[in-house]
């Protein structure tokens, strides 16, 4: 039972990640019909320029609400810059041209951004960046024995003591190393874990709360606001919406740069995972991304939440009771089972097209 609640967290924590960067596929293809596939590669961007910031702030700073919150800032707002960029210059001029023209320059600048941070002035972004200290929790099954006193920490890092005997559903706050690794024991030398205990780490709480409350806002943007109500009528047909008198272009670059904003933060949150910071990272999250707003139906804003859930679940699942080598494979099949038994999606609507 406690496994199958270890995987349930880990796979929903993964599922949000999948959402934020799903959702920026979701609003550009309903605004738009485009799928952009630099998408992932922006969220790319993203972590590059948040650890950047990291570094120029320095570690002893990290631990800072303040400090955590620029970075966020920083690296969403960049990428919502790059993503006005991409539009304005890559997309807008092929608006009226055959949507294969667009696919192939959506492809185009995800290998210039993936394969163009390969240089030597992006590498030395992510040379030594700072690694923010981290905690996490745990809640035990048995009352663990009166020798249990404390939790011992790695040499540089501080011992937290705790009452002799921890009682069933307590909550302890662990550590870091002063290198930022979670590697850490409690009680005794022989037991380097809690027997039978949920290990909730700070980055599924952070990630769930950052991402919920991204979801939430935007589901308001676009279903309580003026701009969500033209953001709607752009979807549905730009060009009677110009006539309309909706800013058909300020429309579409704003979804961009929300999306690509969205993106940032789904790295940073992926990032803090001890994931390697390299160039082609946000290509697979991307794809993932990518599946799980097909699987929720494209262009359906609930639809990509619920898709990223249910393939971050599944994915969880499989490596937790088969084989991690099956993760990618199944991620896929998942889609393609899905599409078979409901091609629009599970959220999505069968549109008729005239011929």
């Amino acid at each position: 039972m406690y496994g199958f609640l270890q995987h349930l967290i880990n796979g929903l924590a993964a599922g949000t990640i999948y959402a934020l960067v799903a959702l920026g596929y979701t609003m550009v293809y309903g605004v738009l019909k485009l799928i952009n596939f630099a998408h992932g590669d922006v969220m790319m961007v993203g972590v590059y320029i948040g650890y950047a910031v990291a570094y120029l702030l320095g570690r002893e700073y990290l631990g800072t609400f303040t400090a955590v919150a620029l970075v966020f800032l920083a690296s969403m707002t960049v990428c919502a810059l790059i993503g006005l960029l991409i539009e304005r210059f890559a997309y807008r001029p092929l608006r009226e041209k055959p949507r294969l023209t667009s696919l192939i320059t959506a492809i185009g600048i995800s290998f210039a951004l993936s394969y163009g941070f390969q240089l030597e002035m992006a590498v030395n972004l992510v040379k030594a960046p700072a690694s923010p200290t981290g905690v996490s929790f745990a809640v035990t099954s048995e009352p663990v024995p009166g020798a249990v006193a404390a939790a011992t920490i790695l040499p540089g890092a501080t011992t937290r003591a705790f009452p002799p005997i921890i009682t069933p559903r307590q909550w302890l706050e662990l550590g870091t190393d002063e290198k930022g690794s979670v590697r850490l024991f409690v009680g005794s030398a022989e037991h380097e874990e809690l027997p039978e205990s949920v290990i909730f780490w700070n980055w599924q709480a952070i990630s769930f709360a950052i991402a919920a409350a991204m979801m939430l806002g935007l589901q308001v943007l676009v279903f309580k606001t003026r701009f969500g109500r033209a953001m709607r009528a752009v979807s549905f047909d730009h060009r009677v919406a110009a006539l309309l008198g909706i800013p058909v272009d300020r429309v579409i670059a704003f979804t961009f740069m929300l999306g690509s904003a969205l993106a940032a933060a789904a790295g940073l949150l992926y990032a803090i995972k001890d994931t390697a910071v390299q160039p082609l990272m946000g290509t697979m999250v991307g794809l993932k991304a990518f599946v799980a707003a097909v699987i929720g139906g494209i262009g359906n804003v609930p639809g990509a939440l619920v898709g990223a859930l249910a393939l971050g679940l599944c994915e969880e699942f499989v490596v937790g009771y088969t084989s991690s080598s099956w993760r990618d494979a199944v991620a896929f099949g998942f889609l393609i089972l899905v599409l078979l038994a409901k091609p629009e999606g599970l959220f999505g609507r069968a549109q008729a097209e005239k011929v």
